[in-house]
């Protein structure tokens, strides 16, 4: 069955590449290659420069705020280290939530809508529920959306609302599933979607390897070990640094931007390894890849922080399960669902610096086993991750919420 889905959300690639919100791109894009027609309904925001339409997706982005300070409204702007909402984001809330339920009902009337799409709970479903109470509506779970339930009690009475209304939830985590039915989904319409990946973006190449070992300074023969994601508490790049100074001559580069880039800037500096660290800042999703290619090993040091917060299931695993590059990385979240220690990644304990070290030390030292690891990665991937399988996953999503509805 054809549908016209509008997708409600608070994040979106701004720009081709940007880093924000990139896995809503090709879960859009992919829903229109399978026939399907896809409308976005997004806030505005400065650094929008999407066409009406790009790839088949429709988009329609709603002003809100009525002085620019207030565009804080989605787009990774509304937390302050992924732990509290900026005094901003309370005073745009109301505004922002009001211009997008008006925004998505037009949408949704104007191009006759079959399916309504919430993403992120809180506030994307509510928006959804709110705007088209008619239709069938699916929830996607992304991690911080939860964690906002979780923590404040007008979210929570807010997203079990949302949740009970809804024909079907999907997260990208067992994690996540189990924190919704905690707070009100229905744990019989709910199920795990995880997020597939670019396999044709993210992947093993030789002569990016060598011409991005080579602008970072790593010597023939060094360890070059890489890291990507926002610089908030979840990522547990702290980790990471005090683990770089048990394992001598190796060098770690850091991707991404966010409220703790001093804090760990000066970890590096204490710690005696700040010259074996390269801060990369924001890079695009070409750059990332590239770098993840050049890495003789990717990690991601994630943690459930001490506020509770705790990613779905961070992008960047797939992404460097689809590099072919060897992974080491934590159970926290959803990654534990997605990966096989010592098969397909390496998993130690959260928040274990030495055992990122000796997880790192292994990687390093074993070249060969190391590189089978990543290659049965990339072979998973490839068979269980592409975004087309995600959107027949979707697929599946609608068709259930529009027999709840019927």
């Amino acid at each position: 069955m054809r549908h016209t889905v509008v997708f409600v959300t608070t994040s979106y690639p701004r720009f081709p590449g940007d880093s924000v919100g990139t896995f809503m791109e090709p879960i859009a894009t992919a829903i229109t290659a399978r026939g399907h027609e896809v409308h976005v309904v997004a806030p505005w925001h400065p650094l929008v420069t999407r066409g009406a339409e790009e790839a088949g997706v429709r988009f329609h982005f709603y002003r809100y705020a009525p002085v620019r300070a207030l565009n804080v409204f989605g787009y990774a702007s509304a937390m302050r280290a992924d732990v509290r909402l900026r005094g901003a984001a309370y005073a745009a809330a109301p505004l922002a939530l009001a211009a997008g339920c008006l925004a998505a009902r037009r949408v949704a009337r104007r191009c006759r809508a079959t399916i309504m799409h919430g993403h992120w709970v809180v506030p994307g479903g509510v928006t959804a529920a709110a705007a088209a109470p008619g239709l069938p509506l699916v929830i996607s779970l992304h991690g911080s959306d939860v964690y906002v339930a979780e923590t404040l009690a007008p979210a929570r009475a807010a997203a079990r609302w949302a949740m009970r209304r809804a024909g079907f939830v999907t997260a990208c985590s067992d994690d996540l599933a189990r924190r919704a039915v905690a707070i009100g989904a229905d744990p019989g319409r709910i199920a795990i979607v995880p997020y597939g990946v670019d396999i044709a973006r993210f992947k093993p190449d030789a002569a990016v390897r060598a011409r991005r070992r080579g602008e970072l300074g790593v010597a023939p023969g060094g360890a070059l070990a890489v890291a990507a994601g926002r610089l908030v508490r979840k990522k547990g790049f702290e980790y990471l640094i005090d683990a770089l100074a048990a394992i001598p001559g190796a060098t770690l580069a850091i991707a991404g931007e966010g409220t703790l880039d001093a804090e760990l800037r000066e970890r590096a500096r204490i710690g005696g390894v700040a010259d074996r660290i390269t801060f990369l800042g924001n890079q695009t999703q070409d750059q990332v890849a590239e770098y993840l290619a050049a890495a003789d090993a990717v990690v991601v040091p994630s943690v459930r922080d001490d506020s509770g917060n705790v990613d779905g299931l961070p992008n960047v695993v797939m992404e460097a399960l689809a590099s072919g590059t060897p992974l080491v990385t934590t159970a926290a979240g959803g990654i534990g669902t997605v990966v096989r220690d010592g098969e397909t990644a390496l998993l130690v304990a959260e928040r274990d610096a030495r055992a990122l070290a000796r997880a790192l030390g292994r990687v390093f030292a074993d070249p060969v086993g190391a590189g089978a690891m990543g290659a049965r990665a990339r072979a998973m991937v490839e068979r269980d991750f592409g975004w087309a399988r995600t959107a027949e996953r979707l697929e599946d999503a609608y068709a259930r919420a529009l027999a709840f509805k019927s």
